[in-house]
C-alpha cells in the first residue's frame, strides 16, 4: 500500500511540474566580479512568472484483487564457504 501511494505521489508530482506554465519576464546578467580590496561586479538574475495548476488529492475506496503468498518449508542445498586466514596455513 505504501508503494501505492508512493508512486502516485511521484506521478502527480511529476504532473505537477510539467503542467506549469513558465514565462520568462527578464533577463538576467552576469558581469563576474573582480576579487581584490574590495568587490565590483553587477549581477541581475532573469526573473520568471511560474502559475502552477491546481491539485486537489481526495480519498476513495476501490475493491481490487490482490495476490496472496503462501508460505512453507524445504530443505534445500546451500553453498558454505570456510575461509583459512592467510596466516593459519
Amino acid at each position: 500500500m505504501k508503494a501505492i501511494a508512493s508512486l502516485a505521489i511521484a506521478i502527480s508530482t511529476i504532473l505537477t511540474l510539467a503542467a506549469c506554465d513558465v514565462k520568462k519576464t527578464a533577463d538576467g546578467n552576469v558581469t563576474m566580479p573582480e576579487y581584490k580590496k574590495t568587490q565590483e561586479g553587477d549581477v541581475t538574475l532573469p526573473k520568471y512568472d511560474v502559475t502552477t495548476p491546481d491539485v486537489k488529492v481526495t480519498k476513495e475506496e476501490k475493491t481490487v484483487t490482490v495476490p496472496t503468498v503462501k508460505k512453507e518449508e524445504k530443505v534445500i542445498e546451500v553453498p558454505k564457504v570456510s575461509v583459512t586466514p592467510a596466516k593459519d596455513k
